[in-house]
């Protein structure tokens, strides 16, 4: 069952014009020239219930402004878009109490006050049961693992407590669709750890549906089987994670530590030498014969270590908008 349905969905902003120097800031005054500008164009997908995909693409590629007319923080320019089968646009009551969005650079903690007073002025904006509110609670605390600091002023909190927080605060309520932009922005690496598991978690014991950004390649191969790459507006691809591997990088990496020295051409005839320095060499090669071509390699040199890599998920995106542009 599809629990975001998006058809053919395009937005469009006018973008105020001004000519440099005074002459253009007085002009501007008088007459007001705009341009329109497609932040997201003809954007289609399915997402079913409990899925977690990965929406990734260059900044400006339209993906903060997909997710903002999918919450119903945007109005779009055209386009159907369906979520837990409401008109996100229409912010009805029932539909706000079932979805969230959190974004890693914005805030909707109380900055002078601890976070435990936002939980509660949660719990009455969201009508949520005391009883219920408790249990929740408590099991996002543990998870999440802040109990020592819920009375500690918001101010006073490490960015990556204060991201602990505005997750609990964004999820009191159970929502059962969740927009995550940029969640682990700005964190240390031990932090971005954290948060991947507890969103994984949160995935797997509430069998949310969850529409993940992030420039961090690592929170996309944790976390997400499928993807949605977008770029200029435009969806460039939509499907496993696993397959744009093979569509987009039919090659393979052999990394060749030697024990005796070797020439370079005689390398050439496995594959595209990458690098060679003494004793190590990198060769690419077609994904079909990777096996094969390191099995003559290892027969017709003396050879103290050799791997197969598959190439970094970071390249193959890379090439991905390449091919497209």
């Amino acid at each position: 069952m599809s629990a975001i349905r998006v058809q053919d969905l395009q937005k469009t902003f006018s973008v105020a014009k001004k000519n440099p120097g005074l002459r253009g800031t007085l002009k501007s005054f008088v007459v007001r020239e705009y341009t329109k500008v497609e932040a997201v164009r003809s954007v289609s997908f399915s997402i079913d219930e409990g899925e977690l995909v990965g929406f990734i693409g260059p900044n400006g590629a339209g993906k903060t402004t997909t997710l903002k007319m999918l919450s119903g923080l945007l109005y779009p320019t055209s386009g159907k878009t369906d979520v837990l089968g409401f008109t996100p646009f229409e912010r009805k009551h029932e539909f706000l109490k079932q979805i969230s969005l959190v974004m890693g650079q914005k805030n909707q903690l109380w900055w002078d006050l601890p976070a435990i007073d936002t939980f509660s002025l949660n719990k009455e904006i969201y009508e949520i049961d005391a009883k219920q509110f408790k249990i929740t609670l408590d099991e996002l605390i543990e998870l999440l693992d802040v109990s020592d600091i819920l009375h500690t002023q918001v101010r006073k909190l490490s960015l990556g407590q204060r991201m602990k927080m505005e997750l609990i605060a964004a999820l009191l309520h159970q929502p059962k669709v969740l927009f995550l932009d940029e969640p682990t922005i700005g964190l240390d690496v031990v932090m971005q750890q954290k948060m991947r598991s507890f969103v994984k978690e949160y995935n797997r014991k509430y069998n949310a549906t969850i529409i993940l950004t992030s420039h961090y390649m690592d929170d996309v191969k944790e976390l997400c089987k499928r993807i949605i790459i977008i770029d200029h507006g435009s969806v460039l691809y939509d499907g496993l994670l696993s397959d744009i591997v093979h569509t987009y990088a039919p090659h393979k990496s052999l990394t060749i530590q030697f024990e005796k020295k070797v020439k370079q051409e005689e390398l050439s005839k496995f594959g595209i030498v990458e690098s060679y320095t003494f004793p190590t060499a990198v060769l690419r090669v077609k994904r079909a014969s990777a096996l094969k071509t390191a099995s003559q390699i290892l027969n017709e040199f003396d050879i103290a270590d050799l791997n197969i890599e598959e190439p970094k998920i970071e390249d193959i995106i890379r090439d991905v908008f390449e091919q497209k542009k």
